[in-house]
Parts: structure tokens; sequence; C-alpha cells
């Protein structure tokens, strides 16, 4: 599967496919059509899952197999290049909206508000100014505690819930993310960064992107923990949802295949200047200032931070976490930080937590990372809530590369936790999995309405998270991606001894 032992790349973009190109690249195969808009270096092969089988009829299934995946990815990337600013103008409705009905008291305090002349018109960026995910799951509360501090360790429920509830906080702008980690987690502003990385690419509707990221300690000295924690795919991010279906990779030598939107992402190259994944991956031991992390590439921020911070505290141990996007960054991360020969900071992992992450890589990556993280014990849960689609891709099938790593905490409807190697229905969109997917979307939604008299007050959902489980009748795999599901899974899931039924109500 690694096709060898050299830097090599294989770059999507639709930007360049036009509708016959892939028609012909799809029916017929032709090459020429595909290169239109497949770019590819000279050492890559058209066999990316290295299948030594003789048989040529099962060699041609497995390339239109992999013909019509490469089609798909490229429509719906087309597509949400297509409605980029009409969902970026629906996130920025949505917000304000949320916003101006929450600071003025609901509908009747706004109408209220409005015939006193006394509106409270939202600021964006402040400290009240919350995201749509923020509204999605209003929590802020951690797990039996406001407080950060105490000694850590993997496996603790209340460390669990401190990564899905940082992860959740990650889609915040900084001054809510500094109100919540003071004033209610009790950790300090002495030890808080928050960083962005503008991104760049191609396409005009990948400009914008960026990859924010913050880390804390729970105390200024002498700390026992600091956390890393990545923010995930925004729902109304044209971007963020395209870099999820993006099938482009990027071959590390003795490494493996890694998804070139996620290494872009973290500052690490770009897709225009293939060479520029080559350098930024064999730099090691860049010193930078981080007064000013704007000229600095995410992962260059992330680690001076970090390597600053376990200098300041000899106890300290660290732990990545992330939600969909940012559960793809977080393991990202320390796949660099082992490329770079990054020991000593390696060595004082306490591990991470990722929750509806995507695929990141193929099976050499995989087996590659799970050397570094299980030994000597597992560093690194993957958290799956039951038909969550993001963790389902990019598609893994006899046709592609992508697969996930490192042990599975999967949780279905009824937040049952069995550790896993693989999700159910690790693709999705089989025809069997249809009518039980949409089955659980009901059920979702008759128990989002009667959470709070089961489970009390906490639990209650609120107007926006119904409407959401309303659009899962029709979309469940988006609907099942949102952080509420995953705070639930963690306080409520309870350990399931049987085996998970191939069916979304298992």
């Amino acid at each position: 599967m690694d096709g060898g032992d050299e830097w090599s790349y294989l770059i999507v973009r639709p930007e360049r496919a036009g509708i016959g190109d892939l028609w012909r690249f799809w029916r017929k195969g032709d090459e020429e059509s595909g290169s239109k808009f497949i770019e590819r270096s000279s050492s890559s092969s058209d066999d990316d899952d290295d299948d030594d089988d003789d048989d040529q009829d099962h060699d041609d299934e497995v390339d239109r197999d992999k013909r019509w995946v490469i089609v798909v990815s490229v429509v719906v990337r087309k597509l949400l290049g297509l409605f980029h600013k009409p969902m970026e103008w629906t996130g920025f409705l949505v917000e304000f909206f949320l916003n101006l009905l929450s600071l003025n008291g609901g509908f009747l305090g706004l109408l209220f508000n409005l015939l006193q002349g006394k509106v409270v018109i939202p600021q964006r960026g402040s400290a009240t100014f919350r995201s749509s995910i923020g509204y999605l799951d209003e929590r802020v509360k951690l797990y039996k505690t406001d407080n950060v501090g105490g000694k850590p360790s993997m496996g603790n429920k209340s460390l669990m819930d401190l990564c899905i509830m940082a992860s959740k906080l990650a889609y915040e702008n900084a001054n809510v993310v500094e109100e919540v980690v003071v004033n209610r987690w009790k950790a300090s502003i002495l030890s808080l960064s928050l960083i962005y990385q503008k991104g760049n690419s191609e396409a005009n509707y990948q400009k914008e992107m960026s990859t924010q990221v913050f880390i804390l300690c729970e105390k200024p000295t002498d700390a026992n923990l600091i956390l890393i924690s990545f923010r995930g795919t925004e729902l109304f991010d044209a971007c963020d949802w395209s870099t999820d279906f993006d099938y482009s990779w990027y071959q590390i030598p003795n490494l493996g295949k890694v998804h070139v939107g996620f290494l872009e992402a973290l500052g690490l190259g770009n897709r225009t200047d293939t060479a520029s994944f080559q350098y930024n991956l064999q730099v090691k031991g860049i010193k930078v200032s981080s007064s000013d992390n704007s000229k600095m590439t995410a992962y260059d921020a992330v680690k001076t931070k970090l390597k600053e911070l376990l200098a300041e505290n000899r106890n300290a141990k660290f732990v990545v976490t992330g939600h969909s996007l940012g559960g793809a960054l977080a393991i990202l991360l320390l796949v660099v930080l082992v490329l770079n020969e990054e020991i000593e900071v390696m060595e004082r992992l306490l591990g991470v937590y990722t929750f509806g992450q995507p695929r990141v890589g193929d099976e050499k990556l995989g087996k590659f990372m799970e050397e570094q993280l299980n030994e000597p014990e597992p560093r690194y849960f993957r958290v799956v809530y039951c038909n969550d689609l993001v963790p389902r891709l990019p598609y893994d099938d006899k046709a592609f590369l992508y697969k996930h790593f490192g042990a599975c905490l999967y949780y279905n409807s009824f937040y049952m936790e069995q550790t896993v190697e693989e999700e159910p229905n690790r693709n999705y969109f089989g025809l069997r999995y249809l009518i039980p997917e949409h089955l659980n979307a009901v059920w979702e939604l008759v128990r989002a309405l009667t959470m709070q008299y089961v489970y009390g007050s906490d639990y209650k959902e609120n107007w926006c998270s119904i409407f959401v489980r309303f659009t899962g009748l029709l979309m469940p795999g988006i609907s099942a991606h949102s952080p509420r599901d995953y705070v639930n899974s963690v306080r409520l899931g309870r350990q399931h001894a049987g085996h998970i039924r191939m069916s979304s109500l298992g």
C-alpha cells in the first residue's frame, strides 16, 4: 500500500473537472480526461491499494469502484464550492439570529425589547457571542466538577469529559474560550493560547479556510495537565466539509500516505506547490517565538507553545483532542511530532481522544502510529457515535487506501459503549443500512424529546437541537455528528458486553 519509499502524491482538483471529463473518466476510464483534474507524481501508482491479484476482472472492478468514488467526491466538492457563499451567509445570519434571541430573552423578550427600543445587538467576537455549535449544546459545565485540576489519567471519565467539552469549546471565539476556561473551569489565563492558521488553495471556496486551536493548563505553575484542542468542521463552512470529502494524499517515505487537506490545515504545505510538503515535513528543530502566531504555521505555533509549557511545568503531561476535522488534526499533530523526532515531547504525551474523526491516512501510517501510541499502554482513543457520517470519510473499501487506526470506542443510540476495531457500516452509504439509519433517526428525535424526564434537566434539548434532529430524518449521518451526542455518550455511556449488531439501532 505504501507504493514505494519515495515522496509522492495524488491531488484531486474539482475546480478543473468538467462534466464531460467526469463522464468519460467514470464510464471509460479515460486517462486523458482524468489527468485534467487528477494530478499525480511520476512515482505514484494507479493502484493505491497495491493489490497483487492477477485476476483482470477483479482489477477492472476495483478501478471502476475507484473512479466512481472519485467522481462522487468531485461532484460533492464542486457543489460545496458553488454553495460556499450562500452557506457562509446562511451561517452568518443563523448565528446572528440565535445570539439576538439569546441576548434578548427569547422570542417574547425580543418583541418586548423591540417595542421598548432596548434591543440588545449581538457583537461578533465578544464573550457573549456563541457559535451555532454552541447553541446546539449550551452546556459548559464539566462532568461532576467545574475544576480542571487533579492528577490526570487515561480512561478517567472526567478527563474524557474534559476532552469532549474542550473539543466543543474550540468552535467558539477567543473571548468565549477565555471566559469558559478561566471562570467556569478554573484554569489559568496565563496558560491559555488561541492560534489561528489561515489556509490557502487554488479553489476560490478554499481560500478563506483557517485552523483554530487553544491550549490550556489547569494552573499557571506546577501544572499536571496541558490540553490542546483543535476546532472541528464548522456547520456552515463549505471548505471544512470539502476537506472531509477530499481524497488527495501525500506519501511520506517509511511513514505512509497522509490526507493532503489535513496537512494543509496544519500549515505543512500547499497543493499548489507540492514540493512545500516535503520541505515542511523534513524541517526539524525550528526555533520561533510564540509572541507572533500570525506568522507561524498552526503546527509550529502549537509545537512551540507546547514545548514552552512542558519546560515550565516539569510534572505535566499533555493530551490532544478535537471533534470532527479537529480530531484529524489532533492525531496528525502527533504524526508530525514523531516524524520530526520530537522524542522528549512524545514522552510527555498522556493520550489522545478524538470525537467523530475522519480518516487521516493509509494502513501503513496506522501501523506506524499504533507502534508509537500503544506502548506501554494504549494512548489513542477514537470515539464514534452511532451513524455519524464523518468517521466514515474518506471512503474505505477495496479500491481506496484510507484506514482508521487506534481503539474505537463506539456508542450506539442507547449510549451503550463497545471497544471495536472499526465502527459498523464503515462507509455509511450501504443500501442495507438505509432503512435502519432513518428508523434510528426517528428514535433519536423521540429520545431528544424525552431525555430530560429520564436523565434530568441537564439533558434537555433546546429547539435548535430539536430542529437538527428533524433534519436527521432526511440526513441521519449529519445530525448524528452533533457534539451533543458525544457529550451524552461520555456522560451516560455504559459498557455493552455483547456484540454490536450490524444495525443502526444495535
